[in-house]
């Protein structure tokens, strides 16, 4: 029988101390194979390929506005007002729009026709009125002005189918091609056409005075002034007034002659535009008649200032005549039916009022206070 030593490490001590040496061992030698295998899978795995997707934001260059300060370029965000349009500096007042004219026509040779067809309108005389604006159609045949007045020449006449047709054709051309013709010509369409005769009594010659002057250093120098008078509350078209007044003289032989120069003639309406104060304005004629030399005198006689017939047309037709001397009232080609009563003599003034100028109205000058 063996004996255990007295000296052996393990003797006296329990079995226990002797387990839990051994279950620590293991527990030691678990671990380190854990670790190794850890190791070991890490190497294999870092061994393989892996492709990765990853999504990478793109950068877009975003143009910034010459009009962003230096404070707003150091964001990445850029917040802009809302636009708002520039004060307008102040405008001018616009000038007055340009009043619509007659427009010119653009034949010379028909407008010499026209204005002479105009002359000889007012002056009475419908057939060279027409001969001329006949003659001016056929350079011109579509110009306004022509068939216009052709329009005017056959409603004086009494023709109102013809001075409609013309007056149509006006109004067709428009403002851009007659001008204020455009306006003119539907006025007559629309409003119909006023008989000859529709201003008689409206319209009339008041009291002629005559002034003589046979001193003036230029020549025998004889002024009239003429009132026009016109009824209250009649609407006159300022533009188919006419006074028309044929001076006579006599010669140093006895013999009354009508002027022929009429260069010897000015004349000169006292208030533009008229503005009808009193229902009257008034025309200023001034006559003179230069010296001649004693030869042209013995060959023609002398001729000194006799007198006049004053007549007042209203769209061509005459309505009021005065004569004076009263014998002159036989060289005129008719009378209207509004001088059938006592005509007016005129009246003479010996002198003229102190400061005249033949410029202005026959009225003294205001005295300065």
């Amino acid at each position: 029988m063996v004996s255990e030593k007295p000296n052996s490490p393990l003797a006296g001590r329990p079995p226990v101390f002797a387990i839990s040496c051994w279950v620590l061992a293991l527990m030691a030698f678990s671990q380190l194979l854990v670790s190794g295998l850890a190791l070991a899978t890490r190497f294999d795995e870092s061994r393989e390929v892996r492709t990765v997707i990853k999504e990478v934001p793109k950068l877009i260059a975003v143009r910034i506005p010459a009009a962003v300060t230096e404070q707003h370029r150091s964001s990445s965000v850029v917040s802009h007002p809302p636009v708002v349009p520039p004060v307008a500096a102040p405008v001018a007042a616009l000038p007055p729009p340009t009043p619509v004219t007659v427009p010119q026509v653009g034949d010379p040779r028909s407008e010499r026709m026209v204005h002479e067809a105009r002359q000889a309108r007012v002056a009475g005389d419908m057939g060279l009125a027409i001969v001329k604006l006949e003659e001016a159609l056929s350079q011109s045949p579509g110009d306004p002005s022509v068939h216009y007045e052709l329009g005017l020449v056959h409603e004086q006449m009494g023709v109102f189918d013809t001075a409609a047709a013309h007056f149509e054709k006006v109004f067709q051309m428009g403002v851009s091609g007659a001008g204020s013709l455009y306006a003119l010509a539907a006025g007559k369409l629309r409003d119909g056409f006023e008989q000859p005769d529709a201003m008689l009594g409206k319209l009339s010659l008041s009291r002629v005075r005559i002034f003589k002057d046979p001193d003036n250093e230029a020549g025998q120098r004889v002024i009239l002034t003429i009132p026009v008078q016109k009824a209250p509350g009649e609407e006159i078209d300022v533009a188919e007034i006419a006074v028309s007044v044929t001076f006579f003289n006599r010669t140093s032989k006895g013999e009354v002659v009508q002027l022929e120069d009429k260069s010897w003639v000015t004349e000169q309406w006292l208030t533009m535009p008229f503005d009808w104060a009193g229902d009257e304005e008034s025309l200023r004629m001034t006559y003179v008649i230069p010296p001649q030399d004693g030869q042209t005198e013995h060959l023609f006689g002398g001729r000194t200032y006799y007198g006049q017939v004053v007549s007042l047309l209203y769209k061509g037709e005459v309505l009021d005549v005065q004569a004076w001397p009263r014998d002159l009232a036989a060289k005129i080609p008719r009378s209207p039916a509004a001088n059938s009563g006592d005509p007016l003599l005129p009246e003479f003034q010996d002198s003229l009022p102190p400061g005249f100028d033949p410029n202005l109205p026959l009225l003294p000058p205001l005295p300065i206070k």
